[in-house]
């Protein structure tokens, strides 16, 4: 049973925007933390944002003031906005889900950001 699921990926310039959204079930979003990574090629998987259940925010010090983490908790959902984009910040990007009171660790299939110069 899918868990999670991303939406919102896609190829844009640089400097320009995208929002990406994770759609989870009720017991998941009501329970868990919730992340952002991301995977560039060739490159280990990195951080990206965290939103605990308290609301609590965290971000890479590479997109701190560029991508916002928010969520609607009337519709299960998760979302990094993401500004000024930059080639580097080409990757798949995961919304994952875990915490102490979350029923286990989950993650998305991944959606692929691609940001051409």
């Amino acid at each position: 049973q899918v868990q999670l699921v991303e939406s919102g990926g896609g190829s844009v310039q640089a400097g320009g925007s995208l929002k990406l959204s994770c759609a989870a079930s009720r017991d998941i979003f009501n329970n868990c933390g919730m992340t952002w990574y991301r995977r560039a090629p060739g490159k280990e998987r990195e951080l990206v944002s965290t939103i605990t259940s308290d609301g609590t925010t965290t971000y890479a010090d590479s997109v701190k003031g560029r991508f916002t983490i928010s969520q609607d908790n009337a519709k299960n959902t998760l979302y990094l906005h993401m500004n000024s984009l930059k080639t580097e910040d080409t990757a798949v990007y995961y919304c994952a889900a875990a915490g102490p009171w979350c029923p286990g660790d989950y993650w998305g299939q991944g959606t692929q950001v691609t940001v051409s110069s």
